[in-house]
């Protein structure tokens, strides 16, 4: 392994060592050198108000503000504003269970979805694969929601919208193999993560994918003169072959176009969730719910003004 590979160590944070906001001045959980492997017990994006046996009456009582809670600060020696910190995702451990819902007044298509709905789901790692009915597979690809570092101003700031330090991007991209660059603000970076994916389309369009607890080993390494990084970049890694393998069936793919970006992007959804409901017998809800964790949001066309194209494909291979 080497000189330095002898000299890193493995640190944990655990679930009690949480926090709500993002702010310069959390005390770290633990500290770090460049190099060292931090392994992270991080609990679902509810922060507990959901588990196995909840239904969707728990939305009477949920509380936004505790949702999103992050994991951390890990403190990062060395790491001074103008570095830059790379995260490499070594792995991701996900429990049995998660869960997907419609929240009132949350998600791209909040308006049209005004009533509460929750799925909870039977997650079975070793076969690859999530059940979201029968004759429809999602296949797994677990990944953090949220990996940020603390921002450069004073105060504190919601968990929930990301910003050029990070935070809640849900991209599910950053899964195993990818290495994530964030810019540096502060000393010591004050890296936090947290909300757990179980598999999510790019887009997430109901607010939320499969929320899972996770179990996350990261490597962190601080890299200096890199003066291009001033909002989060990543490199992902070869895709390698999946547990759960199935033959390529193509994409279903609808175009919403529009001269507003957002709305072009609803009503590529919009058309999605019809044709669900009329092709594949599903109710709008699971419609709904199957776009946000399984189909792909993406700008086809953005210079023919004053119109726009988004486009929010599935793969036709989730229906086995």
């Amino acid at each position: 392994m080497g000189l330095l590979g002898d000299r890193c160590k493995t640190l944990h944070v655990g679930r009690h060592q949480k926090h709500q906001k993002w702010s310069r001045h959390v005390s770290p959980a633990v500290t770090v050198s460049s190099g060292d492997v931090v392994t992270f017990d991080a609990i679902d994006g509810s922060n507990g108000q959901i588990d196995k046996q909840s239904d969707k009456s728990v939305f009477n009582s949920f509380d936004f503000e505790l949702a999103d809670p992050v994991f951390g600060p890990v403190f990062i020696r060395d790491a001074e504003p103008g570095d830059v910190l790379r995260i490499d995702v070594l792995s991701l451990e996900m429990t049995d269970w998660g869960w997907s819902a419609i929240m009132p007044g949350f998600g791209l298509l909040a308006d049209e979805f005004p009533d509460p709905d929750l799925k909870i789901w039977n997650l079975r790692p070793e076969t690859g694969y999530a059940v979201f009915k029968d004759g429809v597979h999602i296949p797994l690809r677990p990944f953090l929601g949220i990996m940020g570092v603390a921002p450069a101003m004073d105060g504190e700031f919601s968990t929930i919208p990301p910003t050029d330090a990070g935070g809640n991007v849900d991209c599910r991209d950053l899964t195993v193999g990818t290495s994530v660059y964030l810019p540096v603000f502060v000393p010591g970076a004050l890296f936090s993560c947290g909300d757990g994916h179980a598999a999510q389309g790019h887009g997430e369009v109901c607010g939320t994918a499969i929320e899972t607890p996770l179990k996350a080993t990261l490597r962190f390494n601080v890299c200096k003169n890199q003066p291009w990084v001033t909002a989060p970049h990543y490199q992902t890694a070869p895709e390698t072959t999946q547990i759960y393998q199935i033959a390529d069936r193509g994409r279903y793919t609808t175009m919403g176009i529009d001269s507003d970006l957002l709305e072009a992007a609803k009503k590529a959804v919009r058309y999605m969730i019809q044709w669900l409901v009329a092709t594949k017998g599903l109710g709008r809800n699971d419609a709904y719910m199957l776009a946000s964790v399984a189909a792909d949001l993406q700008i086809a066309e953005l210079v023919d003004v004053p119109n726009f194209a988004v486009t929010m494909s599935l793969p036709l291979n989730v229906f086995v």
